[in-house]
This record gives C-alpha cells, sequence and structure tokens, in this order.
C-alpha cells in the first residue's frame, strides 16, 4: 500500500526537510525580521489548513506574532481582496496548485506583502507567485490522503517559529524531531492489531486543545477521507460547551492529550468521558491520560509544542486500518483526487 509506505517515510522526510532546508528558512527568516511583519495571514485549504492552524499556535506562541487565516473567497469569488500591505503573507498547499490561495499570495504580492509559499513542488503556480518559496522535500505522494506532506507542513512552521525566537533550546529540539517521528512510528504499529473492534462504527468525536487543536481536525478529516464515517473535530474547550451532551455508550471518542499545558484540562475530559462509558482512544506521552483509555496510542516523550507533528501518526495509523478492515480502497478512496483545485 501506497498509504502505508508514506506512512512509515515521515522520519526520513522530517530528517531530510531540517537537513536540506534550515540554511535556507534562515535565510527567509532574516527577510520577515527585516520587513517586520505587522501579523501573519496564512491561506490554505483541507489538510493544509490544519497545518495553518498550527502556524496559529506555533509562530504567536514562540514568534509573538499575531496570525489569522485568510478568507481566500473574497479574492476570487468577490474580488474584494482586503489590504494586506503590512502582513507577511503565507500560501500552505501540497501541491501548490491551489488557485484560491495563490490568489491571496499574487494579491498580497502585489499590494506590497511579504510572501511565502510552502509546497511540495518547486515549479508550482503558488511557488512562482510568492517572493519565497520553501519546499516540503518529501518525494511525491501518490496515495491520495495526505500524510507525509502535512507532517512536513507542520515542520516547516516549527522551523519558521525555532528560527524567529531565536531560541537555542527550541532549535535544538527541533533537531530531534526526527527521533521522536520513528519512535511514534514503531509505538503505532500495534494500532493494526485491535483496529478490528471499530469496524461498524458509525459516528465519531476527536478532541485536542492548544498546540493539539489543529491535530484533532486532521485526525477526523482523515478518518473521514478514508472510513467515510462521519465524525467531527472539537477544541476540548468548545466541546465541553454542548458538543459533550451527544455523547453516548460505546461512541468512540479520539483524545489528544500529550503531556504540557493542557494535560489538567485533557486529563479531566478523559474522566468525564469514563463516566459516559465511551469508547476513549488516547493519544499521549502522559501515563495518567493513557490509564482510563479504552485503547491507548503512544507517543514520543517530546515537547508539547512539537508533539503535533507526531501526535497525528497514530490517527493516520489508525485511518488506515478501518479502512482495510471495512474492505475499502485504501490509497484512492471513493469520490477524491489528489489535487483538488478551488477557485
Amino acid at each position: 500500500m501506497l498509504l502505508e509506505q508514506e506512512i512509515q517515510e515521515q522520519a526520513a522526510v522530517l530528517e531530510r526537510l531540517l537537513g536540506e532546508q534550515w540554511a535556507h528558512v534562515a535565510q527567509i527568516v532574516s527577510a520577515i525580521k527585516a520587513f517586520d511583519p505587522a501579523y501573519v495571514l496564512i491561506a490554505a485549504r483541507g489538510t493544509s489548513d490544519n497545518a495553518a492552524r498550527y502556524a496559529q499556535y506555533v509562530l504567536g506562541g514562540k514568534a509573538h506574532l499575531p496570525v489569522a487565516l485568510s478568507t481566500p473567497s473574497l479574492h476570487t469569488l468577490y474580488e474584494t481582496p482586503p489590504n494586506l500591505a503590512k502582513g507577511l503573507v503565507i500560501g500552505i498547499s501540497q501541491s501548490g496548485q491551489a488557485e484560491d490561495v495563490r490568489r491571496v499570495l499574487a494579491d498580497a504580492r502585489e499590494q506590497g506583502a511579504l510572501t511565502i509559499s510552502v509546497t511540495n513542488y518547486d515549479d508550482s503556480p503558488m511557488a512562482q507567485t510568492a517572493a519565497h518559496h520553501i519546499p516540503l522535500c518529501a518525494g511525491e505522494e501518490q496515495s491520495i490522503a495526505a500524510t507525509k506532506t502535512y507532517t512536513a507542513q507542520l515542520t516547516v512552521m516549527a522551523m519558521l517559529g525555532a528560527l524567529l525566537s531565536g531560541d537555542s533550546t527550541l532549535l535544538g529540539e527541533l533537531r530531534q524531531l526526527p527521533g521522536w517521528m520513528q519512535t511514534t512510528l514503531d509505538f503505532s504499529e500495534e494500532i493494526a492489531g485491535w483496529a478490528e473492534r471499530y469496524r461498524y462504527m458509525t459516528h465519531f468525536a476527536a478532541i485536542g486543545r492548544g498546540y493539539n487543536y489543529p491535530t484533532a481536525f486532521e485526525i477526523s478529516l482523515k478518518i473521514k477521507e478514508l472510513t467515510y464515517v462521519i465524525g467531527e473535530g472539537y477544541s476540548e474547550a468548545d466541546f465541553r460547551h454542548g458538543p459533550i451532551a451527544t455523547i453516548m455508550p460505546e461512541l468512540p471518542v479520539i483524545v489528544v492529550a500529550p503531556q504540557g499545558q493542557t494535560t489538567p484540562a485533557m486529563r479531566d475530559l478523559v474522566a468525564k468521558l469514563g463516566e459516559k462509558r465511551a469508547e476513549i482512544l488516547v493519544i499521549s506521552n502522559d501515563e495518567d491520560a493513557l490509564k482510563p483509555a479504552t485503547k491507548a496510542m503512544r507517543i514520543a516523550n517530546l515537547p508539547e509544542w512539537l508533539s503535533p507533528i507526531v501526535g497525528v501518526v497514530p490517527g493516520q495509523v489508525l485511518a488506515m486500518n478501518l479502512a482495510l478492515v471495512r474492505g475499502y480502497p485504501v490509497d484512492k478512496p471513493y469520490g477524491l483526487t489528489k489535487v483538488t483545485i478551488t477557485r
């Protein structure tokens, strides 16, 4: 299976990306500092939009820059682009062919903004439009469901945040990322042995908080893409404001709860889900969060700010194995294409 191969390539992809692009990203960071943006605006769709959500945390938390998500339809359907002249505008796309994202970059650059594209292809329309391009170095991704390109996108955002911060501790932690990815891949091998338990699930929820808010969304997206099961991603905080009422006995709930600032709240949520007799699938490196889980999905011990890059992996592996036990095509899900162009 191509998807399985691409999931397993992720440690090597991150090592290559960090090795080949470190100096290049450092040069772009120098340009960002010289430009001194008032804010960051990120344009993306689909899986890349979840990478943009991660960037809101890592660029906001480590580089102290306000980060917002763009509204591409204002640039395309309505042809009324906002004034982006003082911003750093980043476009994220696996293929680099997203026309609405490209238009955001084009309008921003014409207005005088500093623009960066993050794609897997140097010759893509987005790469040709932005002032700077950061390649993902992921190699061709043939399976329709994005895996290695997603974690590479997150890693680029982490590189920008760490280099902008100038914090030597963050930079050192980032260098260890490929090893932590491989550890998590090794831990995730056991998921295939119990995925059959959820073969007939009809809906689910995925919950994260803070840096792993986007992880919940991405895992939810992967399961929907590969298994056609309806599910939602939530912030732990938002989930308590109503959706928790939908939790019934035996409902599968995926909780992304690594060690960090969100740990107390996530442990408390796991306890409440246990009271509701939900099927609790916990992704964590925190023993107290893992103990009550119906199924535990371990990740490497790493800093919270980098945990989304490995924390999504058990979700990728679970989605793939759920598709397999349900008898669905893993590499080419029904109704989807590798490149989706919206305008």
